[in-house]
């Protein structure tokens, strides 16, 4: 199933149907023990070369799993043929898509699956030996290729929740590791750097001998935000800054740190353009995502999820910045239209604006400034409708118009 929106002038709900793919620990087509199919092999990326283990030291701590409806999804599950009577089914730890959301990675507590998003298919799993704990809970793919990060998690954690692993499928094995003083909250992967987000610290390492280039003090960060920049340019980095509302924008190329006062409340969830000149961010408030320029901290657009409080799970931009896809504990995926215009690698998008698709505004708009806030919002221009509290995350698929949407119950929308 194939959720798409056409950008109407009027929101418009999209209620789905239960027939979904689910995420199923079914044997995979693939025996080969790199994870790529023949397929997927034509577009391997470079690989950077790891050359030895490292250790540094960090300073300073795990997301709860909502229970699935039965009614709606089905959880992840292993088929009866596969295992045993008495063998648990797996539980679900971690979700994250690869850079270009064509790929998403699930750790599990007896290790780890990769899946393919369009056509959704499962393309290479790793089960660890339950006997020495195989839970992860973090796994971090780069792009196609055979190196994942990964980080034990869950009451039997297959590695110590304050290592990051660097793993080879090609060798099967580990082939670094970084090692801290706190419990790892996440990690991002670019060709050439890894990053590690820590409770209240970020370390930036060069990816082929994982030295340490950069340490970034935040606010305490028990989801371990962070967004970094996937385009063939410099690194662009933002995390939380010090301050409650805070982002910090870090600009490798030009050795600039910008800091960007997002929100009165604590930063919820942000997201970052592939190229890292556009940030979206929400609060824990959950009414109001905005845009930045990451260049000079201009707010550039601002859209209201709604009136009510709410938890956001995830934020995405299309692959054109034309679209921005937001999720929450509502149970509803909005999809926003943005009035800045793709712009080419190194143009200044702040300067390009224009209005593709027209965003719902209240009908008393025109009163702005006198009536609250509120009335001149703009509304998003397509809605999904899920299962209420549950968690989502959400994605652009490669097809025009279309999104991913991933539950932390084990179910797939797209």
């Amino acid at each position: 199933m194939v959720l798409t929106f056409c950008g109407p002038s009027n929101t418009s709900e999209f209620l789905l149907d239960p027939s979904m793919a689910t995420l199923s620990a079914y044997p995979s087509a693939n025996p080969n023990p790199n994870f790529l199919s023949s397929t997927d092999q034509t577009n391997q990326e470079s690989l950077p070369q790891v050359q030895h283990h490292a250790s540094p030291d960090g300073d300073p701590n795990p997301t709860p799993t909502p229970n699935s409806n039965p009614n709606f999804h089905t959880p992840l599950s292993t088929p009866p043929e596969a295992i045993s009577p008495a063998a648990p089914q797996p539980s679900l730890l971690h979700l994250s898509f690869n850079q270009d959301h064509g790929c998403f990675a699930a750790g599990i507590d007896q290790g780890f699956r990769i899946y393919n998003c369009d056509p959704f298919r499962e393309i290479f799993r790793r089960d660890f030996d339950r006997g020495g704990g195989g839970g992860i809970g973090v796994v971090e793919m780069l792009f196609r290729c055979n190196i994942l990060a990964l980080v034990g998690g869950g009451p039997s954690p297959q590695y110590p929740p304050k290592k990051v692993m660097i793993w080879d499928d090609h060798q099967s094995r580990c082939i670094g590791e970084l090692s801290f003083r706190s419990e790892v909250r996440s990690v991002r992967l670019r060709r050439d750097r890894i990053v590690v987000v820590l409770e209240q610290k970020i370390f930036v390492y060069n990816f082929a001998d994982l030295k340490v280039l950069h340490q970034i003090e935040t606010i305490a960060n028990p989801k371990g935000l962070c967004a970094v920049s996937q385009g063939a340019g410099s690194l662009v980095l933002v995390c939380p800054g010090l301050q409650k509302g805070q982002v910090r924008v870090e600009h490798y190329a030009s050795k600039r740190t910008k800091f960007i006062m997002a929100h009165d409340s604590r930063i919820a969830c942000f997201a970052l353009t592939q190229d890292g000149q556009l940030l979206a961010t929400a609060s824990t408030k959950g009414t109001l995502v905005r845009i930045f320029n990451t260049v000079d901290g201009t707010l550039l657009q601002e859209v209201r999820r709604g009136a009510d409080r709410a938890e956001i799970y995830s934020l995405a931009f299309s692959s054109n910045a034309q679209w921005l896809a937001v999720s929450s504990d509502k149970g509803t995926v909005h999809v926003f239209s943005l009035k800045i215009n793709a712009a080419s690698p190194g143009s200044d998008r702040s300067q390009s604006v224009s209005d593709p698709v027209t965003s719902p505004h209240s009908s008393l708009s025109f009163i702005r400034g006198v009536l609250p806030k509120y009335f001149s919002s703009e509304w998003s221009v397509a809605q999904f409708r899920l299962v209420e509290g549950s968690q989502y995350i959400v994605a652009f698929g490669h097809q025009k118009d279309t999104v991913v949407i991933l539950g932390i119950d084990g179910s797939m929308l797209g």
